[in-house]
């Protein structure tokens, strides 16, 4: 490990002295690549700068007890060199943590795609709740939200509602809410105030640029027509809703939120073109050993992550056996408590992995 931080920094150094020199600035797409590479490095080699200075303080609290001293002193020094070792040990465990190899997606804006599953109405205005929930969050991180499809329901749920959250480091948060999201609760709708059970399911899926999924346009039906809401809402007199039907697969996109047929067009071709890069990982995964299916991006959609139980205030993650009695807060936004107990988890099931395959 100790190598290859070592060769990291050296790479860290030459990187640092040509985003500085003119020459390479010349050429802005190589300039950018040279500094998104040195701002990848820059937390590895800050972390192992203060491994070394942490070991330098250990090394020199050993000499110093080499010598002779007094008791009260010696009492000084041992204490500084245990704070030391943990301090190694600390650090050491984080650098394996940036040592791990990096999800490619992490850094890319997400698509979320959120559908109302057993339930009927209940489960379509918590599809609504849920899709308030992650807007807030996105808000409080500064993101981006833009809504690209919505089926919205007469009582002001969503039967479905495809959205796209743009900030750096979206993926990397919001790709361990992917899975089916039970609520409890008495429904409005309920006389007798029993408690129903309803599921919403959660997609969450990487932006994906033209590049990386090469689409034939030969491969697509493409009809138009126009659009629909509920009790007459959204209608429109000319035919701007958009259907793209991918014939190799049978994925099936539509998008009506806009009056443009074009603007349709180009948000139903983001949301094909990240299912279709969705499609390939998990051809890609299913390929992969039995014990690697653990790994973050290749858990099973269909099992239930998440309980929402409105009686108790209380959410629930299974994954990782975390309860919080705070439901409104959680509902309004306050999910990081959830999402790095996730990361953490997520990071040290790799991290065994990757100790069984050395």
């Amino acid at each position: 490990m100790f190598e290859k931080l070592k060769f990291i920094e050296e790479k860290y150094e030459d990187l640092s002295a040509k985003i500085s020199d003119p020459a390479y600035m010349a050429d802005m797409d190589t300039w950018r690549k040279l500094c998104k590479e040195h701002s990848d490095l820059t937390p590895i080699v800050e972390k192992y700068r203060e491994y070394k200075k942490a070991k330098e303080a250990e090394n020199e609290a050993k000499e110093l007890l080499n010598e002779k001293l007094d008791k009260e002193f010696r009492e000084v020094v041992e204490e500084e060199l245990e704070k030391s070792r943990e301090k190694i040990e600390k650090i050491s465990e984080e650098l394996k943590i940036l040592l791990l190899p990096k999800d490619p997606n992490d850094e890319k804006n997400v698509i979320v795609e959120i559908r109302g599953g057993a339930g009927g109405e209940e489960a379509a205005l918590f599809a609504a709740e849920l899709f308030r929930m992650y807007t807030m969050y996105a808000e409080s991180r500064r993101w981006r939200v833009e809504v690209l499809s919505s089926n919205e329901t007469g009582m002001g749920g969503y039967k479905e509602i495809i959205f796209m959250i743009e900030g750096q480091g979206a993926y990397s948060r919001l790709k361990y809410e992917s899975g089916v999201h039970r609520v409890q609760r008495v429904p409005e709708t309920e006389s007798g105030g029993r408690i129903h059970t309803s599921t919403v399911t959660v997609a969450v899926l990487p932006e994906v640029e033209e590049v990386e999924v090469e689409i034939n346009p030969n491969d697509l039906r493409i009809d138009v027509f126009r659009a629909g809401g509920p009790g007459g809402q959204c209608v429109n007199t000319t035919d701007s809703a958009v259907r793209i039907t991918h014939l190799p697969t049978g994925l099936v996109v539509s998008c009506q939120d806009e009056k443009s047929q074009h603007k349709n067009k180009d948000k139903a071709m983001k949301i094909l073109r990240s299912r279709l890069y969705e499609l390939m990982l998990q051809e890609q995964n299913e390929k992969l050993a039995q014990e690697r299916k653990s790994q973050v991006g290749t858990g099973d959609r269909s099992e239930r992550i998440r309980t929402y139980n409105f009686p108790q205030g209380r959410v629930t993650d299974h994954r990782i056996n975390l309860t919080l009695y705070k439901i409104d807060s959680v509902l309004n936004g306050d999910l990081d408590e959830i999402i790095d107990g996730l990361i953490t988890h997520y990071q040290s099931e790799r991290l065994k992995e990757e100790s069984l395959n050395m």
